[in-house]
């Protein structure tokens, strides 16, 4: 492990596991805790990368973008609904509109390009996964609040992707969340995963837990599938079979 791995713009997925929620957030620390110790038992984990909290702050700090922000959200009521919207709006673009610094621009091109070459796939599509480095604590909860983008293909895509993720850490809903629960914006830092696409078209997906949601029950598997992707059972879209 070298010492200066808190400041790596890129780690890959087997190089991070559970203990890296600060470094890498928590989707992405499990995504790497899985591959590590999965892939050996012969379960497939789609491989991946994580574009790291440092280069989120990095990203905000050099760019000049956290202090325009800083402005942007200086004194807002989030009672207002029409001010909340246009402030969230003007950070979004604004995050958007701000070029990667070169090195994470080139970073995250030469990591795609490798994993393409593992995938043997020119433009391999891959999962762009938002993966905050906030903990759920017992009265606050940040799962869901930020994006994840589907079947991207291509560099292009894929840095647009990224902004669009980082971007999502100031949703309206995201703001007022932190404003109401007494969290510093800039206190909840970004990484972004970068992963294989599985082929759910070819088979199921699903929700897995290791308890009853409704008894508590200790000793108990349940999971909700259906064909397709998972996000289609977490939104609601489908009515999943059930399996105990």
């Amino acid at each position: 492990m070298s010492e200066n791995r808190n400041e790596k713009l890129i780690l890959w997925f087997d190089e991070i596991g559970m203990n890296d929620v600060g470094i890498v957030g928590g989707k992405c620390s499990s995504l790497g805790e899985m591959y590590s110790n999965l892939t050996s038992k012969g379960i497939e984990v789609p491989y991946g990368f994580a574009i790291t909290a440092y280069a989120y702050k990095k990203f905000v700090e050099e760019t000049g973008v956290q202090k325009e922000i800083h402005s942007i959200l200086k004194g807002l009521d989030t009672r207002d609904v029409e001010k909340l919207q246009a402030a969230g709006k003007k950070v979004r673009n604004l995050m958007i509109s701000t070029p990667f610094f070169e090195s994470l621009n080139n970073a995250i091109c030469d990591a795609y390009d490798k994993l393409c070459e593992k995938y043997q796939d020119e433009n391999t599509d891959v999962a762009v996964r938002s993966s905050a480095t906030a903990e759920d604590l017992p009265d606050a909860s940040f799962a869901g609040q930020q994006d994840t983008y589907l079947n991207v293909r291509g560099k292009t895509q894929l840095l647009n992707s990224c902004k669009s993720c980082f971007a999502s850490l100031f949703t309206d809903r995201a703001i007022k969340y932190r404003e109401d629960k007494n969290f510093d914006h800039f206190n909840v830092y970004l990484s972004v995963g970068v992963q294989k696409m599985v082929r759910s078209d070819l088979a199921a997906s699903g929700v897995m837990f290791t308890v009853d949601t409704e008894s508590g029950f200790p000793d108990i598997v349940s999971i909700d599938a259906s064909y397709g992707l998972g996000e289609n059972i977490v939104q609601g879209k489908v009515n999943p079979d059930q399996f105990f």
